[in-house]
């Protein structure tokens, strides 16, 4: 199955407060509560190297990228050394492997 401009449907904050809002038939104020709250919790959970497992969907957690040499795109000839970071992973859980599939 093949991707293409009419199947690809973008979803941002906003326009998913209004599509629970509609299916939920919840003002619009408490949505938008509750999914930023979901959301500064992640973070907040994130933030202090906790895991979140949400059952089904998947798990987000914070892993660290080693580092690495690489090449200055500048100056082709001069290597650099890439940093250590953290960095926040998503892993998706088998519903939500499934409903892909």
């Amino acid at each position: 199955m093949s991707l293409t401009k009419a199947t690809i449907l973008m979803l941002n904050k906003q326009s998913l407060i209004d599509k629970v809002s509609d299916v939920t038939r919840m003002p619009r104020k408490h949505v938008e509560l509750v999914i930023s709250s979901f959301l500064e919790t992640i973070l907040d959970k994130l933030s202090q190297d906790e895991k979140i497992n949400l059952s089904g969907f998947g798990i987000f957690e914070v892993r660290e990228r080693k580092g690495r040499r690489g090449v200055n795109p500048r100056d082709p000839n001069m290597p650099m050394q890439i940093p250590t970071v953290r960095v926040a992973k998503f892993r998706p859980g088998k519903t939500l492997k499934e409903a892909v599939k």
